[in-house]
């Protein structure tokens, strides 16, 4: 089992919250957590018929029934359940009397503010993150392996196939969410709306020529990509608005939470496919985000990430803003470094005041390098990052 680095804040957290909350993808480790962490609790799924029924039909006899310290998977299914917990917790004052996880971010987050405000410790749980993985047997040599395999822990833990565990993962889990949450006709459409945005990490969204693509409505594309952004499918990245004078880009762009599921939705099999790939450069990008997005969130800590683009003219990939400080980084999937890498952050330095300490070349080959624009740092070193 490879411990989880948000383990020990989440367990801190419910010594002082009455109920923590989990969200994140489905199989990205929340039901393995939850019994790590909280070994003493009574446990509950709500994806058991029977105790969805149970909590559906009598929510308050179901919780009494359960008693304190209780942790309560996939509770989405029975948001109703939250207001009872409030009713509970405000008479009891126990910290960690609940543990509740689900994997549906925004439909949880509704309930719990409208439920558990002031009374809930909330956090993250993404797949693997490289930091968790690379000291462990699990380990790959390469970031075309990781690319490709992605974090999903089911498939480290069981040597799977990724790319078969990974499709059936489509359908098993975010063709049902979606059934759920929103009405499709055609699930054959929908599948090709996962492989367009697939195919366009990295790039700004479009949601009229994604539509016209496939020949459905702008609203329907628009409503598409909030339930992938619900199930922790994708994820976009928002434009600094700063222009420094400048007229900049304000559209966001689209990244996927696993690399390995944008694979696998590309057909994306071996690293000759990869290198071969037009989107290998985004992807790389998506798979740099991703780490430094883990990064914060395994630590409880909210994330302000952006990308800047001066009309495209000069761009940065990643820009941080921590406490007003600005850390630009630029992404290049090469393993050799070349000159003209540094461009965009030289622009931006000379529009922001950004310093070259605070700047940052992440980029495929293994040097840690400080140079006069930027520190340069290789793919398999983010823990150098100062943040």
């Amino acid at each position: 089992m490879i411990p989880r680095l948000l383990g020990p804040i989440v367990k801190a957290s419910a010594g002082k919250m009455p109920v923590v909350a989990i969200t994140g993808p489905r199989q990205s480790g929340k039901s393995t957590l939850l019994k790590q962490v909280f070994p003493e609790y009574k446990y509950v799924n709500l994806e058991d018929i029977e105790q969805r029924r149970y909590a559906t039909e009598d929510p308050k006899g179901f919780l009494l029934n359960l008693g304190k310290h209780t942790a309560i998977d996939e509770v989405q299914y029975v948001p109703d359940l939250l207001s009872y917990i409030q009713v509970i917790v405000d008479q009891s004052n126990i910290p960690g009397h609940y543990i509740i996880s689900g994997s549906q971010n925004l439909l949880l987050m509704e309930s719990v503010s409208q439920s558990l405000a002031g009374r809930v410790a909330i956090f993250n749980l993404l797949p693997l993150a490289l930091e968790e993985i690379r000291s462990t047997q699990y380990s790959l040599n390469t970031y075309e392996e990781y690319i490709l395999k992605g974090f999903y822990p089911r498939i480290y833990d069981q040597d799977l196939n990724p790319g078969n565990w990974l499709l059936d993962y489509i359908q098993t889990y975010v063709e049902r969410d979606l059934r759920q949450l929103i009405n499709v006709g055609d699930l054959g459409t929908f599948r090709q709306f996962l492989e367009i945005c697939a195919g366009r990490i990295g790039q700004l969204v479009n949601f009229s020529e994604i539509g016209n693509m496939i020949g459905v409505s702008y609203q329907t594309i628009n409503k598409w990509l909030s339930v992938t952004q619900t199930s922790f499918i994708t994820h976009t990245l928002r434009p600094y608005h700063q222009n420094f004078n400048k007229r900049i880009v304000k559209t966001p762009k689209l990244y996927f939470h696993d690399t390995g599921l944008a694979c696998a939705l590309l057909n994306l099999r071996t690293i000759n496919e990869l290198n071969a790939h037009f989107a290998k450069g985004a992807l790389f990008e998506n798979f740099i985000i991703n780490e430094v997005l883990k990064s914060r969130l395994n630590r409880n800590l909210y994330p302000k990430h952006y990308f800047w683009n001066a009309a495209g003219a000069h761009e940065i990939d990643l820009l941080l803003d921590q406490g007003g400080r600005l850390y630009p980084i630029e992404i290049k999937s090469a393993r050799t470094i070349g000159t003209h890498f540094f461009d965009g952050l030289r622009y931006f330095q000379s529009l922001s005041g950004a310093s070259s300490e605070n700047s940052f070349l992440i980029y495929g080959g293994d040097e840690t390098q400080k140079r006069s624009l930027a520190q340069v740092i290789g793919w398999n070193h983010l823990d150098k990052l100062p943040f």
